[in-house]
């Protein structure tokens, strides 16, 4: 099954509707987050792989990522060093959302630019207070 990264609720680039970018190659995880992005009615988007997340991120005015460090093409930590060093996404927040478990995969993940880290499997009540933590307050 073939996921494309979801745009039709994108708003203008002016908007104060917060976007997040969930960025997950797995068919099951990108169809759970963004089953629970709709529930919580939050505007979002996604990629399957990290040249379409560092694409759109700089394409969008996006206000989180949410990233699985585990991805095909590019991995996980080396699209958060790009984008720390795009000008345009240098300050968006970062939650990486990993399978890798480890204390020394959270330091990383820590280490190398992300605002935070969730281990899979995760409950709802915790990635939703993540996301709470990093949205702007009038969302």
């Amino acid at each position: 099954m073939n996921i494309k990264p979801r745009r039709q609720k994108i708003q203008a680039a002016n908007s104060q509707v917060p976007i997040i970018l969930a960025v997950e190659d797995e068919t099951d995880n990108l169809l759970l987050i963004s089953h629970v992005l709709i529930f919580l009615k939050l505007n979002f988007i996604t990629a399957a792989d990290g040249k379409t997340a560092f694409d759109l991120a700089t394409k969008y005015k996006i206000d989180l990522v949410l990233l699985d460090l585990l991805l095909p093409d590019t991995n996980g930590f080396e699209l958060v060093r790009r984008l720390r060093e795009n000008k345009l996404t240098k300050n968006v927040p970062i939650i990486a959302i990993s399978g890798l478990a480890q204390d020394s995969d959270r330091d990383r993940a820590l280490w190398v630019g992300c605002n935070d880290y969730l281990s899979k499997p995760y409950l709802i009540e915790d990635l939703k207070h993540k996301i709470d933590c990093y949205l702007p307050k009038n969302a």
